[in-house]
């Protein structure tokens, strides 16, 4: 069993190989990956989110913890596997907008252009609630510089809780997972785990399956210690990653996340930031 970064030279795979899992390293994603690189025939492959659609399109993995914005605009049909995502139902405390202003006047928005999802789900939100628009200017994962002009700032992740913006005084804050609970009533799925649509059926993807859901079950079992293995790692205080993995994020696919799902893609459509009649397949277990 072994870890790759996503730059390492990708192999198609038959049955022989190893079956590539996509993944982010981020601390909400631990109780997904947490073990899995112990996994047999599995290889893990960490990237940015924003790039693991089009990997498991060109099949660079086998299987990927896609954003769920991606699932919609897949350029090859992807089904999502019921074995785990990334949800909040309420705040999400790492997802946020930072403004220097109020809602209804921000112009312009920096977003860190590591997640689509939160990108798309920030504008549903300002459009939706504020009834604005505003103009959008991607920015490095590694800077949260504003510059004049910029009214806001979208970050992501670790980032959120220990970026040094994140840190500073703002007019207002916005936490996505919040406002969509508030606009919807339904929890909010940021990640899932995707597959190419033609390799659904493939016995080796089941099984894969099985095994990311016993892993996080097993997982949900050991949040504590995963929070004090792993804090420290993504700038976290433990106490701060226990809560956090605890009480704000989901992992599960309940009824509830699977309409999240759907209502999230029927806003993407009506903002135009999703083909119209984007529909979200689940594999059948």
């Amino acid at each position: 069993m072994t870890m790759t970064a996503a730059h390492s030279e990708c192999k198609p795979a038959h049955t022989s190989a190893p079956l590539r899992v996509g993944c982010v390293s981020y601390l909400n994603t631990r109780p997904l990956i947490e073990g899995v690189e112990k996994l047999p025939g599995v290889e893990l492959v960490v990237s940015p989110p924003a790039g693991l659609a089009e990997m498991l399109a060109a099949r660079a993995v086998d299987a990927a913890l896609i954003s769920i914005i991606d699932a919609a605009r897949a350029r090859e049909p992807v089904v999502l596997l019921p074995c785990g995502v990334i949800a909040s139902d309420g705040p999400t405390h790492t997802v946020r907008v930072l403004m220097r202003t109020d809602p209804g006047s921000v112009r312009r928005v920096r977003v860190d252009k590591e997640s689509h999802t939160s990108v798309a789900l920030m504008r549903i939100i300002l459009a939706e609630r504020y009834g604005v628009r505003p103009e959008i200017t991607e920015i490095d994962a590694q800077s949260e510089q504003l510059e004049d002009g910029d009214d806001a700032l979208l970050v992501i992740g670790d980032k959120a809780e220990t970026g040094a913006q994140a840190q500073q005084q703002w007019a207002e804050e916005l936490d996505l997972g919040a406002q969509w609970k508030e606009l919807t009533g339904l929890p909010f799925v940021y990640a899932a785990w995707a597959v190419r649509a033609e390799d659904a059926q493939d016995p080796r993807i089941g099984a894969l399956g099985m095994l990311l859901d016993r892993q996080r079950r097993h997982n949900g079992a050991r949040l504590a210690w995963i929070a004090a293995r792993r804090a420290g790692e993504h700038g976290w205080g433990v106490d701060r990653a226990r809560e956090y993995l605890r009480d704000f994020m989901k992992y599960g696919v309940t009824d509830g996340a699977r309409a999240a799902v759907d209502r999230l893609f029927e806003l993407a459509a009506k903002h135009a930031l999703a083909p119209d009649g984007a529909r979200a397949v689940w594999a059948q277990v």
